[in-house]
């Protein structure tokens, strides 16, 4: 079994027992991302790797190592990494050399974690195919003809594929959740403002949340309990810390103390026609849960609020990259207008111009109300929903996503079609509740994965209830055959 091949916790076991070390292990990782054709991974820091191993041995030995002491892992290139360039995906950033760590970096890296380098995404986290970004699309190590997903789709690429042991990711409307249904991982969506948000290059504030990319749940507890926490640099930072979170810290999720009764929305199930889920619910009926069939009745009009909401907070995230302060500058401007029309035009991707559009114009006078105001109603009305079903269930179990992967190109031309592959995504999004995406089938050889959804700060229910289900199936354990050779 290669090193490759496993979990955070084992690989912390490793480490522990001294069968390994984790110079040793971030060579081996280091040896396979030079190798690597998937373009998952865009930037390889190997010098601040090996520096960062080598620092992890020396705690080792000391007996002062953190809780992924020697684990590496890549961060999304949405995170500033000091001294290192951060793109966020876009022609905008190319040569951008962050000043600062993002709190989630800062974070990792305190605990011991290893950088591998940064993971190539969609530009600035808009896609749901990571065909959008400024370096090229990304493959799918199952099959590379076909997407990871968006917009994390390079760090669920790079975990599926072994390039490293684990991932961060960001999640505007299913963007950890939807590439780890893809690739067959777990993606964890936290609640929003559970993770601190500096740092990290904007697309919606109201919506963005920093996750994780594991190969199991344990893992993603883990990762959680390392990046949660306040921060008074970000003012959507959540004033808020669970006992649970330092138990994960040595004891990743046992499993349910008691019984859950879980929720199926019947809008989710409409028509979709996979029985992965079946097989999913038959195993938690066998281990004592029950289910019950809820409504969210307002789930129809999520896509359509989420694109108003999210355009328009790009419009105002994004007005900063004018060419003037940092950023893409176009060549000999004729004049002020000049400069900002052509640095824009060259520096932006047709996707993240069609959503500052779409953004600017709800936002325009005569148009707010209609389009804005109404958007921010439904995304009240839809959270209600959530509360209200709640009140009956302990967490909701739906389909991650309509389908598995599809082909690279088969939905380019097609904007409302790649949008609707976050129909069961979105609405959690809007109310800003934890979710999460486990493995549960293959389909055409494909994997699928399933979503469990739990109130806000509840996070410890779904994982408790995904370790459960991982405990009894070896979904999660699926490998791509393309990767993982020595």
């Amino acid at each position: 079994m290669s090193l490759r091949d496993h979990t955070l916790l084992e690989l912390r076991e490793l480490l522990t027992s001294g069968a390994c070390s984790a110079t040793e292990l971030t060579e081996t990782y280091l040896a396979a991302l030079a190798s690597d054709d998937s373009n998952a991974v865009i930037a390889i820091h190997r010098e601040q790797a090996l520096a960062q191993a080598k620092a992890a041995d020396a705690n080792h030995a000391a007996g002062q190592a953190g809780p992924l002491n020697g684990l590496p892992i890549v961060h999304k290139d949405v995170f500033l990494t000091q001294d290192h360039i951060s793109t966020a995906g876009s022609r905008m950033l190319e040569n951008f050399v962050a000043p600062y760590n993002a709190t989630v970096v800062e974070r990792l890296a305190a605990a011991g974690a290893v950088t591998l380098g940064k993971a190539n995404m969609d530009e600035f986290a808009m896609g749901s195919s990571n065909e959008n970004s400024f370096f090229g699309p990304v493959a799918n190590p199952w099959s590379p003809d076909r997407v990871p997903g968006g917009s994390s789709g390079g760090s669920a690429a790079a975990v599926s594929g072994g390039l490293a042991a684990a991932a961060t990711g960001t999640d505007t409307g299913g963007s950890i959740r939807q590439p780890a249904s893809f690739c067959g991982i777990t993606g964890l969506k936290p609640t929003y403002g559970r993770i601190p948000r500096y740092g990290m290059i904007a697309f919606a504030s109201s919506l963005d949340q920093a996750g994780s990319m594991t190969r199991d749940a344990k893992d993603a507890a883990l990762m959680l309990a390392v990046m949660a926490g306040f921060d008074a640099r970000d003012s959507t930072s959540a004033r808020r810390h669970d006992p649970w979170l330092d138990e994960f810290l040595h004891n990743p999720v046992p499993a349910p103390a008691a019984p859950m009764t879980i929720g199926l929305p019947k809008e989710y199930f409409a028509g979709y026609t996979g029985t992965e889920i079946d097989a999913l619910r038959a195993e938690f009926e066998r281990a004592g849960h029950k289910f019950v069939e809820v409504s969210l009745p307002h789930t129809e009009a999520a896509i359509a609020a989420y694109y108003v909401i999210a355009g328009a907070e790009a419009s105002t995230n994004l007005s900063r990259f004018d060419g003037v302060r940092y950023g893409h500058r176009c060549q000999d401007p004729t004049s002020l207008e000049d400069l900002y029309q052509r640095s824009r035009s060259e520096g932006f991707g047709s996707e993240v111009k069609r959503r500052i559009l779409t953004g600017t114009y709800a936002l325009s006078v005569g148009y707010y109300e209609a389009y804005y105001l109404k958007a921010q109603q439904i995304r009240r009305l839809i959270a209600n929903d959530f509360s209200q079903a709640f009140e009956t269930v302990d967490v909701l179990l739906t389909p991650t996503t309509p389908g598995v992967a599809f082909q690279r190109d088969e939905l380019s031309q097609d904007p409302v079609a790649i949008y609707q592959q976050d129909v069961f995504t979105v609405p959690i999004s809007l109310a800003g509740l934890p979710a999460m995406s486990i493995p549960c089938g293959l389909r055409d050889g494909l994997p699928i994965g399933a979503q469990l959804i739990a109130p806000s700060f509840c996070e410890d229910r779904i994982l408790a209830l995904a370790c459960e289900y991982q405990g009894h199936s070896d979904w999660h354990r699926l490998q791509p055959a393309t990767s993982h050779s020595e």
